[in-house]
């Protein structure tokens, strides 16, 4: 077999395990930020994705160095390139929708872990095969520069070194340059055009090749053309805004009433906006208790610290209801506290850190009147602010008459649920502790002190308040208050399986929201679920 020119010397070789290492840790990366605004970014999500490449990359490593063994030809190896490169720029184009099919599909077949058997179906759909592809590459590499016994150690060990260094690469460009600047799909499409050049330059030096270049070239180009729209959310038209940071998907959406903030595109509400500067109805307006908790009208100053800022729904309240009070926001995504000046109306007097809210805890030693967390999306509940040790650390920070507000976001009814967990650990730092079901919602808000007389604090304090419409919504909190009763769980930083609990709830969820749906389809099949639909 003559050899192409180009691999005369190991160098190209070395290259093409250097690029093609780059492409699986950006696929994977990639991988995250796709599944993440359907699933969640979640320990969980990232199991499924971590292990589903390694299983294609192990069945590719197998099946390279089976097919080098009986012929030995790079030619093959750089078409299995071509291939993975044009599936991979595919991605952008065709990822979505059968991400949303799969999840239709699963959502009316199964009755428990929906989030695990989605997520794992469509890693499987997706990716597994142009990772398979790429794991043929060391292996063939192996064959094609091992020429004796006496060098092959530093010949394998140069290769292992270069698929390092470019997974190293391949880690940090796309989550810190290339997915916050020009998004997920463009990401995908720039590592599948790195892998699509290395092939093309082989088989321009082996002269041959022709066919599977223009084809890999021209579906390479549809799928530049099709698939840079970078929108998650394709079904909608009228979006004010669409886009990434360095943690989040990022939605913003108005009508003639709200602006709304998701980081989800199927479900959930971050932050909201009332254009008329009206209470907003959601969890929000409940947690305003926690200030006539801490006897707002008492004091000339309030501090409030806000774990957990978002685009400052809270904290814009705060200010439009009590003039006294003095706020600080901690919000670890600064893209999203750039939306909040522009769109959600936060003033720039009120100071946001872009930092962890436990690890800001670390640094101040401000004595705070109300702490507010609202950390928790979903199933992505950041374990760290959800154990014994980061409840102290609260508790450490707040004023001898202070509170901490909790908004726990997934209203389980089963023993042992997510929230059980969360406030039974609160307990264990806190002896006074009440909570109030959020009306037509599945969230729950938790108040926490130190201070027996909180109750009796708030009620004086409600026959201050000028607003009516407060004053009717803290009479309804007040009458829905429920003492907790804690029943012994404990979430330490040790073991805090957090994303198993908020499984188990968005379970239980899905299965109340589809089971008449379900009965239809089961009933009538797809076709009567999508004439009732439609």
């Amino acid at each position: 077999m003559k050899q192409a020119r180009i691999l005369e010397h190991n160098t190209y070789l070395y290259l093409t395990e250097f690029f093609a290492g780059m492409s699986v840790m950006a696929v994977e990366l990639g991988a995250s930020r796709l599944l993440a605004p359907y699933f969640s970014s979640s320990q969980i999500v990232w199991t499924i994705i971590i292990g589903t490449i390694m299983i294609a990359m192990a069945l590719g490593n197998i099946y390279g160095g089976r097919t080098a063994d009986k012929n030995p030809d790079p030619d093959k190896l750089y078409k299995r390139m071509i291939v993975a490169a044009v599936w991979i720029a595919a991605i952008p184009v065709v990822g979505k929708y059968l991400i949303l099919g799969i999840s239709a599909l699963l959502i009316f077949t199964v009755n428990g872990n929906f989030l695990i058997l989605a997520a794992f179906s469509a890693c499987m759909v997706i990716f597994v095969f142009p990772l398979f592809l790429l794991g043929t590459v060391t292996p063939s590499l192996v064959k094609y520069t091992v020429d004796s016994l006496e060098d092959n150690g530093k010949t394998v060990g140069m290769l292992n070194a270069s698929n390092t260094i470019g997974s190293i690469l391949g880690t940090f460009l796309p989550t810190f340059v290339t997915i916050p600047s020009v998004g997920t799909s463009i990401t995908f499409l720039i590592f599948a055009g790195i892998l699509l050049l290395l092939s093309i330059l082989y088989f321009i030096s082996a002269k041959g090749g022709g066919k599977s270049m223009l084809c890999g070239i021209l579906l390479f180009l549809v799928c530049c053309l099709a698939g840079t729209s970078g929108s998650f959310a394709f079904w909608e038209t009228d979006l004010t805004y669409e886009g990434e940071s360095v943690y989040n998907y990022l939605q913003v959406r108005e009508d003639e009433n709200s602006v709304i903030l998701s980081t989800n595109v199927l479900f959930g509400v971050q932050s909201v906006l009332k254009k008329d500067h009206s209470l907003t109805g959601m969890y929000y307006d409940y947690a305003l208790a926690a200030p006539f908790m801490a006897g707002v009208y008492e004091k000339d100053r309030m501090d409030v610290l806000i774990l957990g800022m978002g685009t400052g729904t809270f904290a814009t309240q705060c200010r439009r209801y009590f003039p006294n009070v003095r706020m600080e926001g901690v919000e670890i995504d600064q893209k999203i506290t750039d939306l909040a000046r522009t769109y959600f109306e936060l003033p720039e007097e009120i100071p946001v850190a872009s930092y962890d809210g436990r690890a800001y805890l670390n640094v101040t030693d401000h004595k705070y009147d109300v702490i507010m967390v609202d950390a928790y999306q979903d199933i992505t509940i950041p374990f760290q602010m959800s154990s014994l040790e980061f409840f102290q650390m609260v508790r450490a920070r707040l004023k001898d008459d202070g509170v901490m507000v909790v908004n726990m976001n997934m209203r389980g009814m089963k023993e042992g649920n997510m929230n059980q967990y969360l406030a039974d650990t609160i307990s264990h730092v806190f002896d006074y502790i009440y909570t109030v079901d959020v009306t037509g919602s599945t969230n729950r808000e938790l108040f926490a002190s130190a201070s027996p007389d909180m109750l009796e604090v708030m009620q004086d304090n409600m026959a201050l308040t000028p607003d009516g419409s407060l004053m009717d919504l803290m009479n309804q909190t007040a009458e829905n208050l429920k003492v907790y009763e804690p029943s012994g769980y404990l979430l330490t930083d040790d073991c805090a399986p957090v994303e198993l609990l908020g499984m188990q709830v968005i379970d239980e969820l899905i299965r109340d929201e589809v089971e008449y749906y379900r009965g239809i389809y089961e009933k009538k099949g797809l076709k009567g679920l999508l004439d009732m639909l439609l």
